[in-house]
């Protein structure tokens, strides 16, 4: 499967949305097609929205927009602190070559740079609608638990170069509440792998004042949403990347339960 392929699906997936009309531009005519305004009216964002309520998305188009989406998204990450770091980069090149090869990676790496210079050389607020296009669409398309591997990608972008700018949590918590997400949901994916009791608690989404009862609670919450059986749509890479967050998650509760003596 060539990244142009799933790309080409997202352009469906997203067919009545502004999201659609970036995937074409990003694909073929750039900047004829993304500031031609059609796109951006209330009226074609409700239309959208009423047929999104009532179309069923196969397997193949919920990957596609999702990945494509990913790319909107890491473009957005990656430049968030106003650099564009190697680190960071490598990240998403590495996730591309895993699942496309070397022609997609290559193709996936062009379609950053065109929306790095989309949000360089043209009005910052239309980039910015757009990330909140893909954010709200992904909302209304996507199931919570693919939302939510969404952001742990996103996440794992903001954190390869080792710091956390005060403008990448930002732009993180603009995403996630775009996502229909919680700013405790980017804390708990920002500790995750984390060893000290601190971060656990906040993998948990709990207070280290929470009761033992509030703390089983709180795993068995986050396992239900974390468990990989919940993402399998999105293929197997996908699935691979929860099954090692649901694994920290698990090492995160043992910590917490060691601390407290519970079993």
């Amino acid at each position: 499967m060539s990244l142009g392929t799933w790309l080409g699906g997202a352009v469906g997936f997203f067919a009545f949305g502004p999201l659609g009309a970036l995937a074409g531009a990003v694909l073929g005519h750039f900047a004829e097609q993304m500031f031609s305004g059609a796109e951006l009216s209330p009226d074609n964002d409700n239309a959208w929205e009423a047929e999104a309520e009532q179309r069923h998305y196969s397997e193949a188009e919920q990957r596609s927009g999702f990945l494509f989406s990913l790319l909107v998204l890491a473009a957005y990450i990656v430049q968030a602190d106003g650099r564009i770091m190697h680190s960071e980069m490598e990240t998403v090149r590495r996730f591309l070559r895993a699942n496309f090869g070397a022609e997609g990676e290559r193709e996936g790496e062009e379609i950053l740079h065109r929306l790095f210079d989309l949000r360089k050389h043209n009005a910052p607020n239309l980039y910015e609608r757009y990330v909140a296009d893909s954010c709200r669409q992904m909302a209304l398309s996507l199931s919570y638990e693919q939302r939510l591997q969404l952001l742990a990608f996103l996440v794992e972008i903001a954190k390869a170069d080792g710091q956390m700018a005060a403008s990448e949590l930002a732009a993180l918590r603009r995403v996630s509440a775009g996502l229909g997400m919680t700013p405790d949901e980017v804390d708990s994916l920002l500790n995750l792998g984390g060893n000290t009791l601190d971060a656990a608690y906040k993998v948990l989404e709990v207070a280290p004042t929470a009761s033992d009862e509030e703390v089983r609670k709180a795993y068995k919450r986050l396992a239900l949403k974390h468990h990989p059986d919940r993402v399998a749509t999105l293929g197997e890479d996908i699935r691979r990347a929860a099954e090692r967050k649901f694994q920290e998650l698990g090492e995160a509760k043992d910590r917490i339960y060691k601390a407290r003596g519970m079993r």
